[in-house]
């Protein structure tokens, strides 16, 4: 899979279009907050119609309804703390990639059926943790979705956690898928626990959590789970990193070309 390289900044989808930039750091957290669950929502509803068995179907169908129903609330809180007319709509559809916040690692194509379920698990135990860790933030909002997202995560971990301990004690055909996904996506992982200054100033007000906080859970989770299954995390220094700046890799505008034509097309247009 190609990469790119993050000291360059991604280019926008139209070199002409003005760039939208967030005014606080609270619109900035919510974005990067919604921007990972919007994006890997649709990613994940890709399946609706192709996963391996009916049951998987509806599974994945839930967990992508579950995630976009989660942006849904943070890019609502973040348009109301934008407070400069957009609502989580636009937000949704009517910004290029430059804008979105979120990390690489949900951007990627689903690949394969172990890929999908290797990227659920990894992301899911990290926006358990993370959910967990917002509970009690001063934004009334914002703890109240924590809340909620909370309570979806945990079967998300418990279904793609299941599927990797089936898969990593399966056959050798689909253990080795399981460890190649394993190996390609854990470069990923790293940015998820990438603190900057507005995550550390959110942490400091109450609000957010600075996510270096979380990662020795997420790494006694996962690494629990996939001593289980016979999969090896691989020993990687290296971490993509770049997309909570708006540096991403070329798959993003691919999917936002497809998950926002219909506004694009028809800006405004109701069902």
């Amino acid at each position: 899979m190609k990469k790119q390289d993050s000291s360059a900044p991604a280019r926008p989808q139209n070199d002409t279009a003005s760039v939208m930039r967030p005014q606080s750091d609270a619109v900035e957290y919510l974005l990067r907050l919604g921007d990972d669950r919007l994006v890997l929502g649709h990613r994940t509803s890709e399946w609706c119609g192709h996963a391996p068995i009916l049951e998987e179907d509806i599974a994945l169908t839930n967990i992508a309804l579950d995630l976009v129903g989660q942006a849904n609330l943070l890019l609502s809180a973040a348009a109301t703390a934008e407070n400069a007319g957009r609502d989580a709509d636009a937000l949704a559809f009517l910004r290029d990639g430059l804008d979105y916040r979120n990390a690489h690692i949900v951007e990627l194509p689903n690949g394969d059926f172990a890929f999908t379920i290797a990227r659920q698990f990894l992301f899911s135990v990290f926006s358990m943790v993370q959910a967990e860790a917002l509970q009690p933030s001063r934004h009334v909002d914002l703890a109240g979705i924590a809340a909620k997202m909370f309570k979806e995560t945990r079967y998300h971990v418990r279904h793609s956690g299941e599927w990797l301990l089936k898969l990593g004690d399966g056959t050798d055909e689909s253990h080795r898928r399981l460890q190649d996904a394993i190996n390609e996506l854990w470069c990923y992982t790293g940015e998820l626990f990438l603190a900057d200054d507005v995550e550390r100033r959110m942490a400091q007000q109450g609000i957010g959590v600075d996510p270096a906080t979380l990662q020795l859970v997420w790494n006694a989770q996962v690494g629990d789970v996939l001593r289980r299954a016979g999969i090896t995390a691989p020993d990687v220094l290296w971490m993509q990193r770049g997309g909570r700046v708006g540096h991403h890799t070329e798959h993003l505008g691919h999917l936002l070309a497809e998950m926002q034509t219909l506004q694009r097309q028809h800006p405004g247009a109701s069902w």
